[in-house]
Parts: C-alpha cells; structure tokens; sequence
C-alpha cells in the first residue's frame, strides 16, 4: 500500500508539472491576447464582389475603365479625409522627436566635457533632463540588456542606437525658458537662422522634419527569393505639406491666404490635410501604426494590429459606392444636387462658379451627408490617393486586389473622388485619374485602411 500511494503522488505531481493536454491535439495557446475593436473614425467595410469600372456612357471617351467583377474582404475604412489636425499629430511627433534626439545627443557630448558628480550620482537639471532614457550603469541590467547596450549604443549622430528617446520631461519652446546653453545650443540649430526670420521671429525649420521607417517588400521576396535583407527598404523622407502648391497650382488666382493659413491656421483644423504627396501618405500610414502598436505593446499582454494603409483603387470604389451596385454617385444614380437643389458635394458647378456649392476651396472633412457605409465626401471636397499604381496599357493593375503586388517604382499613382476643383465628372464613383507619386497637389490628400480580423478573441 505504501508503494502504491509513493506511485500515485509521482503520476499527480507529473501531470501537475507537465502538460494538462491529456495527450490531445489542442493547438498553441498563446499568452497575449488580442481585441478586433474598431479603430476610432474608422467604418468597417463588409466584404463582397462588385462590378468595378463604368457601366454607362464614358463621356469623355477615356476607356480607361471598363467593367470587371472584383471580390473584397471586409476592411476598415477613416470616415473622413485625413485632416490638417490629424497630419499635425505626426508632423509634431516628428518634431518632438528630431529635438529629443538631438538634446539626447547634446547631453552625452556635455557630460564628456564637463565635472561628473563626486558621489556618481546621475546628472540632472538642465540638458541632463534630456539624456537618452538607458541606465549608463548596467550593473542591474539583465543579459540581454547588457549585450544590446554594449554592441548597439554609440554616440555617432543618427546611429543605429537602441537607445529609446526620454518624453518624460516636456520640450520647452519658451527661449525665455530655456534651462542652459547647451539646451539653447540645440534649439538655436533647429530654428530658422536669424537673417531668414520674418519679423524676428524664429520658426522652426521644417527641413529637419524627417521621418524614418522601414517596410517588407513581401511581393519581390516572394516571387525572387533570396536573401531576406535584400528586400528591406529603408525610407528616410520630410513629411511636412508643401503649403506652396495654393499658389504653384493657379498661376491666375491670389492664393497666398491660402498658402499662409490652411495647414497653420486652427480654423482649417478639420479641413483635409492637402500638399501630401502619395510617399508622405504612405509615410503617414507606417506612423499611425507605430503609433497604435506602441499602446498595445505598453500593455504588455496585447497583440499589435495589423498596419494602416492606403487603400487599392478596387476597395476604395467599392466604399464609395456604398453598397449601392450600379450608382453613378456615392448617393446614388441622378443628379448632384437633391430635389431641393442642393448640392450634394464640394466641386465645380455651374461654368466654373466655385462658390455656389457652399465653399470656394475645400469645405470640412465631416461635410455633406455620408454615404451608407457611413463614409463623407467619397466625391469631391479633395480627391485621394491610392496604392493603386496607373498603367493604362493594362486597364487595372493586379493590385486592385492585393496591395502587396504593388509597384512602388511605378510613380503613377491612382487618386480618385475628384475634387474641390473638378467638374462632376470625376465625382463618378468609376472615374479614374493618376499623379505622380512625388507631386504634391492643393486638391489632393488621402484616408487610410486597415484589414479586418475577425471578432474579439479573449
């Protein structure tokens, strides 16, 4: 009996460290979890087929068109354009985050040249505020800690450091305030020189707003192989708006109100975001998901989303319609103006007469009613990139279903919806229209997608 019980606490004290599974095939569990919910000012799109293309007279005569059946999976769709606040989040978080490094970089350079504490005590007060936010003692650091410290850290400018930036301490933007001459040494480099300041003031110079990131070219890895680093890419571009194409676009027309106030001025705030060519979009989408991501990894527990992007040209016809199969418009077949003869869009009417729609340029993102996705100005107001590229040769590029097949070295890209300048024609949800990838436009800006994954899985 007293063998038996020794034998029986052995079997119990097996299972009990080991694999409750029972021998069954249960699959990986993983220890994260992760949360399908809806991205805020985002609709969800169903997934479906849709006939693509015009499927009544092409008045112009483009034939650049023609119809063919396309099948989707369900996505995310932004609501609205893209709005000046919205793009003002990532120009800000570029510039807060060009000053930090170069504060973190003052500081190291400070610290070499000056007294270290008596009692090793970190240094503080001043630009010490702003050093780069890693233990310069790593005695209490784990392993992995200490190699990526020790192989990756250098103090050459713009290396490739693992050290994260310090944002507990606010960038002071007072010169009033600024704590030391080192911190003043700083910002002098990143403001605009004293004899190119307007009226004394010292703005700061938006040449330095530059954003790296990186990206997978999953197609070309694919289809050529290879080794994996040969199809990383690396981007480093300035993403602030060309806010001179108010007046480059119209040589006839005094824009310079425009040019001076629209993406400065907080009552353009909702107002989409315009003078963004199709790679600041693009750089755009990588930042809003690094964004996102960067809340969920805080968490710890969360698995990441999947990325923000551009749409293709199929899924953004397919949301502009609205689940309306054969509409000429967003709202439908007709006319564009309702029974009461109210215009429904932001274009040009009437010979050319900007204004009698309601607006002389662009109106609010969140104008005129939306259609039944619950998307607004899918025609009109400005009109929007995609990650479509042109090829007329071709009609439609095999990327109206997969975003990845696209060619990025193809600089013609598709925008659609038509615009605030544009004749109703291009408000068709059909009509197809291309700029370049590097052209900025006073009636060009974007909205983003993203894939849809299922429901909430706890």
């Amino acid at each position: 009996m007293k063998k038996a019980a020794i034998f029986a606490l052995l079997i119990v004290v097996f299972y009990s460290c080991g694999s409750n599974d029972r021998g069954e095939l249960v699959g990986v569990k993983s220890k994260k979890k992760w949360f399908s919910e809806k991205p805020f000012g985002m609709a969800l799109i169903p997934g479906g087929a849709f006939t693509m293309g015009k499927q009544d007279e092409d008045l112009i005569g483009t034939m650049n068109s023609p119809t063919k059946t396309v099948t989707l999976r369900p996505y995310y769709m932004d609501e609205t354009e893209i709005t000046n606040n919205e793009y003002k989040e990532f120009v800000q978080w570029v510039r807060d985050s060009v000053v930090r490094t170069r504060l973190g970089y003052q500081q190291e350079f400070a610290s070499m040249m000056g007294t270290p504490d008596p009692n090793g005590e970190p240094l503080s007060g001043g630009i010490n505020d702003y050093a780069f936010a890693v233990l310069k003692d790593t005695t209490g650091a784990n392993a992995y800690e200490k190699y990526m410290y020790e192989n990756y850290t250098s103090l050459e400018y713009d290396s490739d450091s693992i050290r994260p930036l310090n944002w507990e301490n606010d960038i002071i933007w007072e010169k009033e305030d600024f704590p030391d001459a080192d911190y003043v040494e700083v910002m002098d480099t990143l403001f605009v020189a004293r004899d190119e300041a307007v009226d004394g003031v010292r703005t700061f110079n938006v040449k330095y707003l530059k954003y790296k990131y990186t990206w997978f070219d999953r197609d070309n890895a694919a289809r050529q192989g290879g080794n994996r680093k040969d199809f990383v890419k690396h981007e480093k571009l300035n993403i602030y708006p060309d806010t001179t194409v108010w007046v480059k676009d119209f040589n006839y027309s005094y824009n310079d109100p425009m040019h001076q106030d629209y993406f400065y001025h907080q009552s353009y705030g909702d107002y989409p975001v315009v003078g963004v060519n199709w790679e600041q979009a693009t750089a755009f989408c990588n930042w809003r998901t690094k964004k996102k991501n960067n809340y969920l990894k805080s968490r710890k527990n969360s698995i990441g989303v999947p990325d923000f992007r551009l749409p293709t040209e199929a899924e953004w016809e397919y949301a502009a319609r609205g689940g309306l199969e054969f509409a000429t418009y967003p709202w439908g077949t007709g006319n564009t103006t309702s029974d009461r003869g109210c215009f429904l869009a932001n274009f040009k009417p009437v010979r050319g007469d900007y204004a009698v729609d309601g607006a002389l340029y662009t109106m609010e993102a969140k104008s005129f009613n939306a259609n039944d996705y619950g998307l607004y100005n899918m025609a009109g107001n400005v009109s929007e990139w995609t990650n479509t590229a042109y090829n007329l040769s071709s009609y439609y590029m095999a990327s109206t279903m997969n975003p990845n097949v696209e060619d990025r070295k193809n600089k013609r890209k598709i925008i659609r919806g038509g615009s605030w300048k544009d004749v109703a024609y291009f408000l068709e949800v059909s009509s197809r229209d291309y700029e370049y990838a590097d052209t900025a436009r006073s009636y060009i800006g974007f909205r983003t997608v993203q894939n849809y994954i299922g429901t909430t899985n706890n």
